[in-house]
């Protein structure tokens, strides 16, 4: 429409002519929405409520007297009240440029005055309890021409070359770098122990490998020596087993013929002793009758000797073959036999005791030099 204005988001429409609606100011503000303005009777013009930046690059001198270049950047715009706005285009309105420059300045005076009441260690440690400071003695300042401060940032402070700051730093840089060489070294010996114990596992685990793989191998060549003895220890246990078995024959064979022989040479050789030595014994005792026969010269009396000492004579005759090693082959039967023996001996001897008396009786006494002797009887 003719003569309707309308300010952007971030500006205030100053409508200047006329009297109503201004009250005090010398022009109406407008903002955030439009207004019909006269062309004839009324101008308009409009200021900038953006955000604004001055930078400060100032060179101040501390409470100690040394000098620090300090850059600082500012950030501003002009007050959202009506207040803050008529002061603001007031002063700049024709020439908005000079606002960062205004600001700058002033923020330069006060960041001397401020820093000239500290030490270097206070300025280089307390950077933000600087900006604060030197924020609310300037915001008094600010607000008589429109303008108000979001932030102020300190960038950097330099002190030439008189190496303040640097020796300042020294001590904790030294600090600093004595803990970095003492973590560096640990860091080192905690590696070169890590490699160690990683080279000493490696080791050991090499150990182990080489006892197992040893193990293993000695186990391998055992059971091949143990298949490889295997048959000739069968066989020669074999053939151990056989000459075992033919020595325990062979022994068997010797105790066999041993009593072999006994049974063939040595038993009848005993028997036959035996029974040599029970003739001499009744042939003594046929003597000793004799004897005591001639002596009593009764027949009678003699024959009753003899079938009296004939059980004594068997007798004699079974106890010297008791005392010997006589093998019985045949049983009962055998000891039938050796009884009828001794009897038929000693009835043998009876009778060749009686022939022989009967020899004696019929021979001249005169012959032997001694008397007749006296029958007593019939022998037979």
């Amino acid at each position: 429409m003719f003569g309707y204005r309308v300010p952007a988001p971030d500006q205030a429409m100053l409508i200047s002519g006329g009297r109503r609606g201004m009250g005090a100011a010398p022009f109406r503000v407008v903002t955030g929405h439009g207004a019909f303005v006269s062309p004839v009777f009324r101008k308009t013009r409009f200021l900038t409520l953006a955000m604004c930046e001055a930078e400060v690059d100032e060179t101040c001198v501390t409470h100690q007297g040394i000098a620090l270049t300090v850059r600082a950047v500012i950030a501003f715009k002009v007050g959202n009240d009506q207040e803050s706005i008529v002061n603001a285009g007031q002063r700049f309105l024709s020439d908005q440029d000079q606002m960062s420059v205004l600001t700058g300045r002033i923020f330069a005076g006060h960041l001397r005055s401020i820093i000239g009441s500290m030490t270097v260690e206070e300025i280089v440690t307390e950077r933000q309890k600087l900006a604060t400071e030197v924020l609310e003695t300037s915001k008094a300042e600010m607000g008589k021409i429109g303008l108000i401060v979001d932030s102020l940032q300190i960038q950097s402070i330099d002190d030439g070359k008189t190496g303040y700051i640097a020796a300042m730093a020294a001590p904790h840089q030294a600090a600093i770098q004595r803990q970095a060489k003492i973590a560096q070294a640990a860091a080192t010996q905690a590696a070169a122990e890590a490699e160690q114990a990683a080279a000493r596992n490696q080791a050991e685990y090499a150990r182990q490998t080489a006892v197992v793989k040893a193990q293993y191998t000695a186990e391998i060549d055992r059971a091949q020596a143990q298949a490889a003895q295997a048959g000739p220890l069968a066989a020669a246990n074999a053939q151990q087993e056989v000459l075992e078995a033919q020595t325990q024959l062979a022994q068997r064979a010797a105790e066999l013929r041993q009593q072999q022989l006994v049974a063939e040479i040595v038993k009848p050789a005993e028997a036959e002793a035996e029974r040599i030595r029970v003739l001499a014994l009744a042939e003594a005792e046929r003597m000793k009758i004799q004897a005591e026969a001639a002596a009593s010269n009764d027949r009678v009396a003699l024959d009753r000797m003899l079938i009296d000492q004939l059980p004594q004579i068997v007798k004699e005759a079974a106890g010297g073959l008791k005392g010997a090693n006589v093998n019985v082959l045949n049983g009962a039967d055998g000891l039938g036999e050796i009884a009828a023996g001794l009897v038929g001996q000693g009835l043998t001897i009876l009778d060749s005791v009686r022939n022989d008396l009967r020899s004696a009786s019929n021979r001249d006494p005169a012959d032997d030099g001694e008397p007749p002797k006296r029958h007593l009887g019939p022998v037979d």
